[in-house]
């Protein structure tokens, strides 16, 4: 593999370039590695600060350590508290004063959990714990931080006084098996805990032996819900039976109900466990549980009042059924569905301060908004309108939503917002600026485009023009698809390894990232329509909309090429069969045999819906939707990227596709990147991804001569360069906290 034409790279390109206004250059390669990303964002409990993570990376060691900052939510003014280079801080979670926070840290080794006053200083560990901290929670009373510690096998709690000057730790009394989940009830008083029945110890003494072989869904004791008095240190049994396993629970705010979610105990194979789990409501008074939903419980969450309970869940048990948001009376009574008739699906919400307001985030097409709903009576509004994407909910306590939002020109930033003016981007204040590099790159310009199917139904997607674009002149194009297909590519920013539109931009192509049947936020039909019939409804929208753009006067029928992971890796491999008009296809984690793909892979069901059922009663179908059946039909060039420990879709889906393009003479190359699973996490190994998937294009659509020069590659990374310089508001010269 030799490429005598590296300087191609987009970044180097920038003399042949249009000089554009307000722009310094376009964007690399390296600008996508470089891109910092922001989580864990929390409110104060009252509403004045947020704390939340920005992850810079550190292209040394081939990771993105996560900082702690806080913002002031009334301003904005933002001040980085940890300054750790290639450590972590995580979690940052506010103690009920306001003045302290505590957060996860691997700093010193294991993880610890730390806490650190608002107003700067240095952190203060709290744990020393051998086998590193868990997890960690704050008592609403403000006396206790709980944390977890322990190998996953001996797991338990302790106790932090924040009382005490010297901050002291107990540990609570040993539980006769380890600790899962834990929560304190809202008084304070009591701990609530997930507990499996038993362990086997010669299991775990066989695997001390080294005997590790490894037992396919091995059986499970079943876990179960147990509570631990504060005052006396009495555990009580909340739930028993071998039938049945605790996936998680939640405590209402007045201390009188718990929900929880159950599992059947059983052994299952693949993932067919999470559609059967049921949700239950436990009195906490008399001891007694009640079934609330017998299927699919995912979502659920207790109004501030204790009066209801609030979930997700699909009018019909059946996959990619539109979840929408049912409340049910903790005192008794029958489920409402609030949103009965609206063609959304809702997976989650959080309540207002009146208990009877609920507010929630959803796609309409290439955009995401917040909604507010009323649990009396359903009634629902819109309350956002703006281009991109928001994320994030209400804080009942904080009295103000705490959102993410990303725009086309914006990467994802945290806002605060209050609840009258959270329908005017202009009111809210923007408490984190993580990319404030993007503001010298030049980008292209994103709009949404829409074209008729064969079939009459309307699709759209995202169309990213090159810069300097002419209106009129035929570009080439490279269409991106996104994965899923239960997902969908929207307005937000794009930086990622997976789909760089810009740094095609920057090198004169146009980019397609088509919403085609089976992407979310079109509605329910839009997404099942595709169940037993995945390739062809899919690949028809996708040749369409290319087909659009070519009568528009946008793309060049003669330079096409075609990039996709996960199922749009899937369907560049069938488009790689259907037709010879691309001249280059990359495919990242495809699948080509669904009859091998169905036991290769970790999931099942959602293969059973797409393929119309198990392989065994749909033999013909699995196989006529199967990219192999037809792969002496392909010409294309074809580049294949695969994780060497995939799950998900199996590297022996990769390997069948590339002995038979070998076998067929189609020209081809196959990247393994070492240990990676679904998703590449490696940084170099995402920056090899691109670098060689651009260059794929460069050669097929292009003519440029060779297509790869690991030589070149190596030559222009920092490898021993320092770890990237904070910039970021708020940062201060590197100092240990």
């Amino acid at each position: 593999m030799r490429s005598i034409r590296w300087g191609m790279v987009p970044g180097i390109l920038m003399a042949a370039l249009p000089l554009l206004a307000q722009a310094t250059r376009p964007m690399t390669f390296m600008d996508v590695m470089e891109m910092r990303g922001v989580g864990g964002g929390q409110l104060s409990p009252d509403g004045s600060r947020v704390v939340y993570t920005v992850s810079i990376p550190h292209w040394k060691s081939g990771k993105a350590p996560t900082d702690i900052f806080v913002a002031d939510a009334a301003t904005g003014a933002a001040r980085q508290m940890t300054f750790t280079r290639e450590k972590s801080e995580t979690g940052p979670q506010w103690a009920r004063d306001g003045k302290r926070f505590a957060f996860l840290s691997d700093r010193e080794g294991s993880q610890q959990v730390y806490l650190m006053p608002v107003e700067g200083g240095e952190a203060r560990k709290l744990s020393e714990a051998k086998d590193g901290v868990h997890a960690f929670a704050f008592s609403h009373d403000g006396k206790w931080l709980a944390f977890s510690a322990g190998k996953a096998e001996d797991r338990q709690i302790s106790l932090v006084d924040l009382g005490a000057e010297d901050l002291a730790v107990a540990a609570l009394p040993r539980h006769a098996t380890p600790i899962r989940d834990f929560a304190f009830t809202e008084d304070g008083g009591r701990i609530f805990f997930t507990s499996p029945d038993h362990l086997d110890k010669d299991d775990l003494k066989r695997k001390e032996k080294k005997f590790d072989v490894r037992i396919a869904d091995p059986e499970q004791p079943p876990v179960h819900l147990w509570s631990m008095d504060l005052k006396d240190r009495a555990e009580k049994r909340w739930t028993e039976g071998a039938g049945f396993t605790i996936a998680g629970f939640q405590l209402s705010k007045d201390g009188r109900w718990a929900s929880y979610r159950a599992l059947p105990a059983a052994r299952r194979v693949g993932d067919i466990s999470q559609e059967a789990a049921s949700l239950h409501l436990l009195d906490l008074g008399s001891g007694q549980a009640r079934p609330i939903l017998e299927k699919y419980a995912r979502f659920s969450a207790f109004s501030p009042d204790g009066q209801w309970l609030v979930y997700a869940a699909p009018e019909r048990f059946e996959r990619l059924r539109n979840d929408k948001l049912w409340v049910v009376p903790t005192a008794g009574g029958a489920a409402k569905n609030l949103m009965a008739g609206k063609d959304m699906s809702v997976s989650s919400a959080s309540w207002g301060e009146d208990s009877r307001t609920l507010y929630f985030t959803e796609a309409l097409g290439v955009d995401q908004h917040l909604f507010a709903l009323s649990a009396v009576d359903g009634a629902m509004t819109q309350l956002t309108k703006q281009t991109g994407v928001l994320a994030g909910g209400y804080s009942a306590e904080a009295r103000a939503f705490l959102v993410s939002y990303s725009h086309p020109r914006k990467p994802l930033d945290l806002y605060v917002a209050k609840p009258q003016t959270v329908g005017s981007a202009a009111a809210w204040v923007k408490v984190s600026d993580a990319n404030p590099q993007v503001a010298k790159l030049s980008l292209g310009a994103t709009e949404t485009v829409r074209w008729k199917a064969r079939d009459g139904v309307a699709v759209e997607g995202l169309l990213i023009q090159p810069l300097g674009y002419e209106k009129g002149k035929r570009y080439p194009l490279v269409v991106q698809l996104h994965g899923g297909p239960a997902a969908a590519d929207m307005n937000g920013f794009q930086g990622r390894y997976v789909t760089y539109p810009h740094v095609y931009a920057a090198a004169g192509y146009t980019v397609l990232q088509p919403n085609y049947r089976g992407s979310t936020g079109y509605g329910e039909a839009f997404a099942r329509q595709i169940g037993g019939n995945f390739m062809r409804l899919s690949y028809g929208d996708i040749l369409s909309g290319v087909d659009h753009l070519i009568r528009e006067g946008v793309a060049d029928a003669d330079r096409l090429g075609m990039m996709g992971w996960s199922a749009g890796g899937h369907l560049a491999g069938w488009t790689l069969t259907q037709t010879d008009r691309f001249k280059a296809i990359s495919t990242g984690a495809g699948a080509v045999n669904w009859i091998s793909m169905y036991a290769e892979s970790d999931v099942q069901s959602v293969r059973e819906f797409y393929l119309g059922g198990k392989p065994y009663d749909a033999w013909d179908n699995f196989m006529k939707e199967s990219a192999l059946k037809y792969i002496k039909h392909a010409k294309t060039p074809t580049l294949i990227h695969v994780g060497e420990a995939d799950q998900r879709v199996p590297k022996p889906q990769s390997d069948e596709l590339y002995m038979a393009l070998k076998q067929l003479g189609v020209p081809v190359e196959y990247i393994v990147y070492p240990g990676m699973p679904h998703g590449l996490t490696e940084p170099r190994y995402q920056l090899v991804k691109m670098v060689s998937e651009f260059h794929w294009f460069e050669k097929w659509i292009k003519g440029q001569k060779e297509w790869f020069d690991w030589k070149a590659l190596l030559d222009t990374l920092p490898v021993d360069a320092d770890p990237v310089k904070s910039d970021l508001p708020g940062s201060a010269a590197p100092r240990r906290r």
